[in-house]
């Protein structure tokens, strides 16, 4: 089922079956193509699964299936090659970035702690000839920091004639996709304004990072290394900031399985080394997650924020109540049997159609929904953790649901770095710097040119 081939009106989601779920977009590498064989030429070559996000083929045209397709291993590794080739003046400054949610399946994968793991992971890359690792951990901070603001100051705008909630969250990049490609109006108005932690990291090295280091962004390749597929697509995106420089935030996204196939063919000698961080600091800093039991934790730590800024009331341990299923779950802030804040969590695409059919209804009762493509959050991510005929691997998410549960908690608000950044790059906290690097608009279906006209 190739996309250029698709030309149903419907979202091919609809009515899928469990088959159809696990069934995928095969799009030609260049390599098959070519009959070339790279360094590690095992690897599967990039493909979208219907069940790894919403991004099915419906969302995804010809031109950019191929250039999903690009996005692996052989474009890393040809920079790599190019840089211990050619002059030192053609040479690119190699720099990976890591999500949170790929460490605890190195962890697992390889029977380490989260600290031992992300110390290998980087020990391998820089053995590669990769020069900087990050964790996107700050670059979330930001993107959470950013959709606690937004969602105090549409509760506040919020009325009947402009409706302004509920709020959906935009950190997801199949859901936001679909939402553009397949929903439009009435659903991106709700979507949130922040940037996602990939598209905020982009920033941060090819923009802040690069002038530390006297670097144009072009002389940067950065990777993404990700638990989804999803993550490949959104990197096609131009960022803002760094495109009117000829440069994308992020250049080429690998998943965590497509990095731990390398380490397990890899007879490459590996030393040991501690995540760089963007500030030059040689001290290693230790790991730490936001409080999500699989994600990044938009809607604890928006509802903690809200509770306080609206109602002054302080909450401790989030209380999540499930409804129709353990992948839609609510929370609710009350007082005097009043309800004062009602969010929601909804994973996976049945929640997330429920979820959209009753906003289309106009009987929604939620202020803010926290959406996610895959079910089970960004841990259960199609990139990772799967047995070798495309099924989760329960046993081993299992084991990295425990590692990720085991991370130090850090509220956004309590990095240091976080608050020296908006200073220093920004120019503060309510800059038009905040908004041209932090925020995005959404555009609605018809886009691109050969998207089909799809309708819900």
């Amino acid at each position: 089922m190739k996309c250029e081939h698709c030309t149903r009106k419907e979202c091919s989601k609809k009515t899928k079956t469990d088959d159809q779920e696990n069934a995928s977009v095969d799009v030609p590498s260049p390599a098959q193509e070519n009959g070339e064989k790279g360094e590690f030429h095992k690897l599967a070559d990039a493909k979208i699964f219907l069940s790894d996000c919403l991004a099915c083929d419906s969302c995804v045209s010809a031109e950019e299936g191929i250039q999903v397709s690009q996005q692996n291993a052989k474009d890393f590794f040809q920079v790599l090659n190019l840089n211990k080739k050619c002059d030192t003046s053609k040479h690119r400054v190699l720099a990976v970035s890591v999500c949170p949610q790929s460490l605890p399946y190195f962890a697992a994968k390889f029977s380490l702690s989260v600290t031992d793991a992300s110390r290998r992971l980087c020990g391998f890359l820089k053995s590669l000839g990769v020069h900087y690792v990050f964790d996107t951990t700050i670059a979330a901070d930001f993107s959470i920091l950013e959709s606690q603001k937004e969602f105090v100051r549409r509760f506040r705008q919020h009325n009947e004639e402009e409706p302004a909630l509920p709020m959906l969250t935009s950190a997801c990049p199949g859901w936001v996709r679909y939402a553009e490609r397949v929903l439009g109006h009435p659903v991106t108005p709700h979507l949130c304004t922040a940037k996602s932690p990939q598209q905020i990291m982009g920033s941060l090295v090819k923009d802040y990072f690069a002038r530390r280091q006297n670097l144009s962004p072009d002389k940067i390749f950065h990777v993404i290394v990700a638990p989804c597929y999803d993550k490949k697509l959104e990197a096609l995106q131009e960022d803002v900031l760094t495109a009117s420089r000829g440069s994308r935030g992020t250049d080429c996204v690998l998943t965590s399985g497509e990095i731990a196939q390398m380490m397990e063919q890899s007879d490459v000698s590996v030393r040991e080394a501690a995540l760089d961080t963007l500030f030059g600091n040689v001290k290693e800093e230790e790991l730490r997650r936001h409080d999500g039991a699989g994600s990044d934790g938009y809607l604890a730590h928006i509802f903690r924020h809200a509770a306080k800024e609206l109602f002054n009331e302080d909450v401790g341990e989030v209380t999540y109540r499930a409804l129709r299923n353990k992948d839609f779950q609510e929370v609710t802030l009350e007082k005097s049997g009043e309800v004062l804040l009602r969010f929601a969590a909804a994973y996976g695409f049945r929640n997330i159609q429920n979820v959209v059919l009753k906003l289309k209804k106009g009987k929604f009762p939620y202020h803010f929904v926290e959406v996610l493509a895959c079910a089970g959050g960004c841990l259960n991510g199609r990139g990772q953790a799967q047995t070798a005929d495309g099924r989760t691997d329960k046993a081993l998410l299992q084991k990295m649901k425990g590692i990720y549960a085991d991370i130090p908690v850090q509220l956004p608000e309590a990095s240091t770095h976080v608050q020296e950044l908006y200073q220093e790059w920004l120019d503060g906290t309510d800059s038009p710097r905040v908004q041209e690097a932090l925020h995005t608009a959404y555009q609605g279906p018809g886009r691109p040119a050969d998207s089909r006209d799809i309708k819900w």
